[in-house]
C-alpha cells in the first residue's frame, strides 16, 4: 500500500467524516475533500509543471491544508515531497535546494521573497505562490488547484520502497542530509502507532509543531488519518490560542515538546483550560525533565507520557500505558509492536540491563537512507539496524531510558542544533581561532547554546560583534545565547575538544547537554 492508497481507501470508507480542521477560520475538510484536493494537486503539478515520478517538489509555508495536498498529491505521481524548514536562513535553504534540485517550489506569503530568491538561484525551478504570495512570475496555487480535474491521476506501478518524502536534518558535520522516506515507512509508522498507542477513529489531535518536521507529519497526522480520526492544524504556535483549540475541538491526544508544556503552564488561560476530553499528552523532540512532567500532572490531572523518535526511524518508536508513565517516569517505554531494539557497547556487544550503550533500531518503519549520500547511509544503516547515535539504557523490566547522545548536538525547543555547524560559522570571524558549543539548561527551551571561543592574539571581539557576524548565516534558533572567551580549550591526547570538561567547568554537566 502506498501513501496515495492510504488516503484513497480511507476516503472510500468514510468520505463524509471530518478529517481535518484548519485554523484560523476553523475550515473543515472531509476525507472525501482531501482526496479530491490531492487529485487536483497531482493533476496541476503534472499537467502544468511537468512534475513526474522521482521529481522533488519543495514546500516553504506555514502549516495549512496545502501540506496534505502536496504530500498525498505527489505520492500519487510517484514524486517526492520536500518540505523546507522556514526557520532556516536563505543561505541554508539554498544549500538544501542545491542538493535536492527540486523541479518546483510552492511558497506561502510569509516566504515570498525567499522563494523568489531560491527560484532564481536554481534557474530551472518553477515557483508556485500560495494565498496570494507576491512572487513575480509565479503561478497561483489556488487557481491551478481549482482548475484541475478531480479524477484520480493515472495509476503508476509504484513500489513500497519508492521514496515519498525527503526530510532534511543536519548531520554532526553540520551538512544537511536528506532522509529518504519510502511509502513503506509511512504505512508502518501508522500501523505501529495505531496498535501500540491505541488510537481510534474517535481521537482528535492538534498539530502545533511545524509540518516540515517528521513529528508534525507523522506523530499523529498520518496515523490518525489512517485510522479515520481527526487532525487540527494551526499556522503557528501561540500558547493561549492553542489552549483554546484543545478545548474547542475536544482534543483527545496531544503532542508537545518540553518548551510547549512550560509555555502552556505560564499562559494566562492555563488555569481555565478544559482538558476533560484529553486521554493523554505526550512529550517528544527532546528529553522532558521529570520535575516538569510531575508539575504538569499535578496542575492538570492528566497523563503525560515521554516519547522518543527520530526522522530516520519514524517519530513513534516506544509506547507505555497510563500507569507506566507514572511508575516509570523518565522512561520512553517499551518498543512499539513491529520493531526491534538493541543497546550495544562501543565494541558492538549487547549491553547488560542498566548499562548505557548506543540504541540500535530495526523494523519496517526505518528510512531508506540519505539522499545521494551513500557514505552516511552505510554508516547509519548496517545489517538492517539503524545506529541512532543516541545513548540509552534498559532496566530489568524492559523499559528504555534515553540517557545521552553520541551525536554532538543540543536540542533547543525541540530543534536539533549541531555543534559543528555553529562552530564552523563562528570560526569564519577573523578574530576567532577556535570555538566549542555546549548546552546550558534553560527553563523554557530545555537547552540553549553557549559558545566557548578562543580569540586570536590581539583580538577582542565582543559577543555582540560575533553574533552580528553570524546573523543570516545561521537560523535564529541555532544562535548561541551566550558567548564566553577563554585562552585555550581543553583537548584530549587525540586533539578532540573535551566538551564534558567544559560543561563541568561552567556547571552545565547535570542536564545541560546529556
Amino acid at each position: 500500500m502506498t501513501v496515495g492508497d492510504i488516503l484513497a481507501v480511507r476516503a472510500h470508507l468514510t468520505p463524509r467524516r471530518i478529517a481535518l480542521v484548519e485554523y484560523p477560520g476553523r475550515r473543515q475538510y472531509t476525507f472525501g475533500d482531501l482526496q479530491t484536493r490531492s487529485n487536483r494537486a497531482a493533476h496541476a503539478l503534472h499537467d502544468r509543471h511537468g512534475v513526474s515520478r522521482g521529481d522533488r517538489v519543495a514546500l516553504l509555508a506555514n502549516n495549512s491544508v496545502v501540506y496534505l495536498d502536496m504530500f498525498f498529491g505527489l505520492a500519487k505521481l510517484g514524486a517526492i515531497f520536500t518540505p523546507l524548514n522556514w526557520r532556516l536562513s536563505a543561505r541554508e535553504l539554498a544549500g538544501i535546494m542545491g542538493d535536492c534540485r527540486p523541479s518546483a517550489i510552492v511558497a506561502g506569503p510569509h516566504y515570498a521573497a525567499t522563494a523568489a530568491e531560491l527560484g532564481r538561484a536554481l534557474g530551472d525551478c518553477r515557483v508556485i505562490a500560495v494565498e496570494g504570495a507576491a512572487i513575480p512570475g509565479a503561478a497561483c496555487y489556488e487557481d491551478e488547484l481549482n482548475g484541475a480535474p478531480e479524477t484520480d491521476p493515472v495509476k503508476l506501478p509504484l513500489h513500497e520502497e519508492d521514496p515519498v518524502a525527503l526530510l532534511y536534518t543536519s548531520g554532526t558535520t553540520g551538512q544537511p542530509k536528506g532522509v529518504l522516506v519510502p511509502h513503506r515507512m509511512v504505512l508502518w509508522n501508522a500501523i505501529n502507532t495505531v496498535i501500540s498507542w491505541g488510537l481510534s477513529a474517535e481521537d482528535v489531535s492538534p498539530v502545533f509543531t511545524p509540518l516540515f518536521h517528521s513529528g508534525g507529519l507523522f506523530a499523529f497526522l498520518m496515523p490518525l488519518l489512517y485510522a479515520g480520526g481527526r487532525v487540527v492544524i494551526t499556522p503557528a504556535f501561540d500558547a493561549g490560542a492553542s489552549l483554546r483549540v484543545i478545548t474547542d475541538e475536544q482534543c483527545t491526544v496531544i503532542l508537545g515538546v518540553p518548551s510547549l508544556f512550560r509555555l502552556w503552564m505560564e499562559a494566562p488561560g492555563f488555569a481555565g483550560a478544559d482538558f476533560s476530553k484529553v486521554r493523554w499528552f505526550i512529550s517528544g523532540g527532546a528529553p522532558c525533565p521529570v520535575p516538569l512532567m510531575q508539575a504538569w500532572r499535578d496542575a492538570t490531572g492528566t497523563v503525560l507520557r515521554q516519547g522518543y523518535g527520530l526522522t530516520e526511524a519514524g517519530v513513534n518508536c516506544f509506547s507505555m500505558t497510563d500507569d507506566e508513565s507514572i511508575e516509570k517516569a523518565g522512561s520512553v517505554g517499551k518498543p512499539i509492536f513491529h520493531s526491534r531494539m538493541r543497546i550495544v557497547d562501543t565494541e558492538g556487544n549487547e549491553a547488560a540491563p542498566g548499562q548505557p550503550g548506543e540504541l540500535l533500531i530495526a523494523g519496517p518503519h526505518l528510512c531508506a537512507g540519505y539522499w545521494q549520500n551513500s557514505a552516511a547511509t552505510q554508516l547509519a544503516l548496517r545489517d538492517g539496524w539503524l545506529h541512532t547515535g543516541d545513548m540509552a539504557r534498559r532496566d530489568e523490566e524492559g523499559f528504555y531510558f534515553i540517557v545521552g547522545r553520541y551525536k554532538d548536538m543540543i536540542i533547543s525547543g525541540g530543534e536539533n542544533v549541531y555543534a559543528a555547524e555553529v562552530e564552523s560559522a563562528f570560526r569564519e570571524h577573523p578574530s576567532v581561532a577556535d570555538a566549542a558549543l555546549i548546552g546550558r539548561p534553560d527553563p523554557i527551551w530545555g537547552e540553549v547554546g553557549v559558545l566557548i571561543v578562543v580569540q586570536k592574539d590581539g583580538c577582542h571581539a565582543t559577543q555582540e560583534e560575533l553574533l552580528a557576524f553570524c546573523t543570516g548565516k545561521l537560523a535564529r534558533f541555532k544562535m548561541p545565547k551566550q558567548i564566553l572567551t577563554v585562552d585555550t580549550l581543553p583537548v584530549s591526547p587525540y586533539g578532540k575538544v573535551e566538551k564534558e570538561v567544559l560543561k563541568r567547568r561552567y556547571g552545565f554537566a547535570d542536564g545541560g547537554n546529556a
